[in-house]
C-alpha cells in the first residue's frame, strides 16, 4: 500500500484508450494506478514496488500475458492478477487461474463488473493475509498444549502452567463447562515430571458413590456382591502419574473424607481389604461450582477444598476473552480441515462478526462444535453465513441497547450510531465510498457530505 494508504492497482496493458477510461474509473473509486504498457516495462518495476492487484491483459505484442502472469508469481507467488480478455481469449483466461490467476473479466466489461470483481479479490487477499497473521500468532506463544489465547487472562493461565507443572502440588482448575479444563489439566501433566507415567481422569459425577469408590481404590474378592475377583482402582493404575478429578464437586461426602486421606498420607485400602498400599499420585481438580459455596451449604468438605487449592487456576468464559476468538477460528479450521480432507481458507468478514458478537454460553467447546459443523457443510473455500447454525445467525444482539440516566442525549447518540455504520459500511467495501453508499442506500454524495460532516478519517481505515 502506498504512503496515502491508497490501494495501488498495477495497469498492465498495451491499449491507451483502457489506460484513460479504467485509470479514471479506478482513481475515482479512491485506488492509485500505475500503468504498464507492456509485458516487458511492467516486470522491471515489479521488484521495485508493491502492488495490491494486478489487472493484466492476455492479448499484447511482446511478451503476452501469460508469459507475464509467469513471471509475476515467480518473482510473487502471493500476486493477486485478475485477467483481462476478449471473448475469444476465455480458454486462455481459464489457462490463467490455473497458473493462479484470481479471476478474469472478458472485453467490453461492465465497471459495476469490474469493480465488483476488483473488491471480490481484494477481500479475498485481506481475508489471506489475515489468516497468515493468526497463523503465526498460532506458531508464537499463543498457543499452549492445544489451548490457545493471547488475552491477558490467557497468557497468566499459561505462565501458571508453566510455573505450577514442575512441581508436585496439587492444582484446582475453576472454569465454566466447555472453557477447556480437561486440557489444562494434560498440559501440566504433559510438561511435569510424570510426563511418561499414565494420566487418569476420573468423571466423578457419572458414577454413584459406591461404584466410584471401588473404581478410585478397588476392592478385594467378595468385597460385595458381583466382586469374584481382587480388582486394582484408578489411583493404583495412576501410580507416580496424575488423576484428574473432573467435577469433584459431585464427589460424595463420605467419598471425600476417603480421598482426603489418600492426599494427606499418600496411602488407601482397597474396599473390603486389610493392607495398606501406597501411592505416589498426583492429582488435579476441576470445577465448574463455586466450592466455597457448596462448603457453607455443607456439602463439600473445607478441609479438601484447602488441600485442593494449593494452586488455583481460573479459566475465563469465551465471553471474557473474544480477543481470543480469531485465534480459535484459525485453529478449529485447520484442525478439521485435515480431519474432513478440506480447504477452507476461512470465514468471511460477516461470519466473523457473528462469531465476535455471540456470547458463547458453551464457551469454546460450543465454538469448536460450530467450526466443525461450518467446514464440512462449506462449499466454497470461505464460511459464509449459510454454514452457521440457525441460532447463531439469529442471536444478534439488538442495535439499541439499554441506556444509562447519565447517557441520554438523543443527538449525540443519534450521530455516534451513524458514524459506527458508516465505518461498517467503509470497512466492508475496502474504503471505496460508492460501494458504502450502495450498502448503506444513499447517494455517493451524501454519504461523502455525512462523511465530512462527523468528522471520520478515511485514511486510517
Amino acid at each position: 500500500m502506498s504512503e496515502n494508504n491508497k490501494l495501488v492497482i498495477h495497469l498492465i496493458d498495451d491499449e491507451p484508450v483502457i489506460h484513460d477510461v479504467l485509470g479514471q474509473l479506478l482513481k475515482s473509486e479512491g485506488y492509485q494506478v500505475e500503468i504498464s504498457v507492456s509485458g516487458e516495462e511492467a516486470l522491471t518495476k515489479i521488484p521495485h514496488q508493491r502492488f495490491d492487484l494486478t489487472l493484466l491483459d492476455l492479448l499484447m505484442p511482446g511478451m503476452d500475458g501469460l508469459e507475464v502472469l509467469k513471471q509475476i508469481r515467480r518473482v510473487d507467488p502471493e500476486a493477486l492478477v485478475i485477467i483481462i480478455t476478449a471473448y475469444a481469449s476465455v480458454e486462455s483466461a481459464l489457462t490463467a487461474m490455473k497458473m493462479g490467476a484470481y479471476d478474469y473479466i472478458q472485453k467490453p466489461f461492465k465497471n459495476d463488473e469490474l469493480l465488483m470483481t476488483i473488491s471480490r479479490a481484494l477481500e479475498h487477499r485481506c481475508l489471506q493475509l489475515e489468516n497468515i497473521r493468526l497463523q503465526d500468532e498460532l506458531k508464537k506463544k499463543f498457543s499452549f498444549e492445544n489451548i490457545i489465547g493471547k488475552s491477558q487472562p490467557m497468557l497468566n493461565v499459561f505462565e501458571l502452567i508453566k510455573a505450577a507443572a514442575p512441581t508436585r502440588s496439587t492444582l484446582l482448575i475453576q472454569g465454566e463447562s466447555g472453557t477447556g479444563k480437561e486440557l489444562v489439566a494434560r498440559a501440566i501433566h504433559a510438561n511435569s515430571d510424570r510426563a511418561k507415567q499414565p494420566f487418569i481422569v476420573v468423571n466423578s459425577g457419572s458414577l454413584p458413590p459406591d461404584l466410584l469408590e471401588s473404581h478410585l481404590f478397588g476392592h478385594v474378592k467378595g468385597a460385595f456382591t458381583g466382586a469374584v475377583v481382587d480388582k486394582k482402582g484408578l489411583f493404583e493404575a495412576a501410580d507416580r502419574g496424575t488423576i484428574f478429578f473432573d467435577e469433584i464437586s459431585s464427589v460424595g461426602l463420605e467419598t471425600q473424607v476417603k480421598l482426603l486421606r489418600v492426599m494427606q498420607d499418600r496411602e488407601f485400602m482397597r474396599l473390603g481389604g486389610t493392607r495398606t498400599i501406597k501411592v505416589d499420585v498426583r492429582i488435579i481438580a476441576a470445577t465448574n461450582t463455586d466450592l466455597e459455596e457448596l462448603i457453607e451449604q455443607k456439602a463439600f468438605r473445607k478441609d479438601l477444598y484447602y488441600r485442593l487449592n494449593v494452586i488455583k487456576i481460573e479459566l475465563p468464559p469465551l465471553r471474557e476473552r473474544k480477543e481470543d476468538i480469531p485465534l480459535l477460528v484459525r485453529h478449529f479450521i485447520d484442525l478439521y480441515n485435515k480431519e474432513n480432507k478440506k480447504e477452507i481458507e476461512g470465514v468471511s468478514e460477516e461470519v466473523m462478526e457473528i462469531l465476535m458478537d455471540y456470547d458463547w454460553p458453551g464457551n469454546v467447546r460450543e465454538l469448536e462444535n460450530v467450526l466443525e459443523r461450518a467446514v464440512v457443510l462449506s462449499r466454497s473455500k470461505i464460511v459464509t453465513r449459510e454454514a452457521l447454525p440457525a441460532f447463531l445467525i439469529n442471536s444478534g444482539q439488538p442495535v439499541f441497547r439499554e441506556i444509562g440516566e447519565d447517557n441520554l442525549n438523543l443527538k449525540l447518540k443519534t450521530l455516534d450510531y451513524q458514524k459506527k455504520l458508516i465505518l461498517s459500511a467503509l470497512k466492508k467495501s475496502n474504503g471505496i465510498q460508492k460501494q458504502a453508499a450502495y450498502l448503506l442506500g444513499l447517494k455517493p454524495t451524501t454519504l461523502n457530505e455525512m462523511i465530512k460532516r462527523l468528522g471520520i478519517d478515511i485514511d486510517s481505515l
